[in-house]
């Protein structure tokens, strides 16, 4: 994978509105597992990826740090034989002399390929350095967008269980509804009810059976009585 489809990638992934994403899902708990699951390996995709580029751009910087100190070096050695040779000319010695301008023209030449090599690698540095930090910052909103997808798939689930036991509440309050429980207590209430006037009727009934027993009683007193005045009648008492 190249750094700019690893940059591409990443803050495409980075940028998702995953809110967006879930009004667009038929099954959003399925789609959160499938985005944290891609997310995971995007991740870890991208990390070896930004790890590799860093060590690419560790490299640069490497090779640019021992560009700079070879210029120096040789800067210093170019002086070193200039002093030399300037020595050397003031004692009279022209043909040492020379020999150590040489040199010190031998060391010039090396500190400016230095330098050159040196300003060759600084855009390609700043350039990788811009790309490794966009990678750094999008591999952290990764992170957290997981961290929330993750979060989101939480309180997904435990609103899908809530939702469910509220049903199931519903589903049982709307099964005592159809039974009608006041329906059956005022149906129980009415048997009650008859029973109670079924015993009223009884006890008028057995009342009214005593009264006409009694009430014969009393006729066959009043016959008695009748018959035994009657008597005293007939013998002259």
């Amino acid at each position: 994978m190249t750094k700019q489809t690893v940059l591409g990638r990443v803050t495409q992934l980075a940028r998702a509105n995953i809110n967006a994403l879930l009004d667009q899902a038929e099954d959003p708990q399925k789609m959160l597992d499938q985005l944290i699951r891609e997310y995971t390996g995007n991740i870890a995709e991208a990390e070896q990826a930004v790890a590799a580029t860093i060590g690419s751009l560790r490299l640069v910087e490497q090779d640019h740090r021992e560009d700079v100190d070879a210029a120096r070096e040789w800067g210093q050695k170019a002086l070193a034989a200039s002093r030399k040779a300037d020595e050397l000319r003031a004692a009279g010695s022209s043909a040492d002399a020379d020999r150590f301008d040489n040199l010190a023209k031998v060391a010039l030449g090396r500190q400016l390929r230095s330098e050159q090599e040196a300003r060759t690698a600084e855009p390609s540095i700043a350039s990788q350095t811009v790309v490794v930090d966009k990678l750094k910052t999008g591999l952290e909103q990764m992170r957290a967008r997981l961290t929330q997808l993750k979060s989101k798939r939480d309180e997904l689930v435990a609103r899908a269980s809530s939702a469910q036991a509220q049903n199931r509440m519903m589903d049982a309050v709307k099964s005592i509804d159809v039974m009608d429980p006041a329906g059956e207590l005022g149906r129980f209430e009415d048997k009650v009810r008859r029973e109670e006037a079924r015993a009223v009727g009884k006890e008028e009934l057995a009342a009214s059976s005593l009264d006409a027993q009694f009430e014969q009683l009393d006729s066959l007193g009043d016959g008695a009585e009748i018959e035994a005045r009657l008597t005293a009648l007939k013998s002259g008492t």
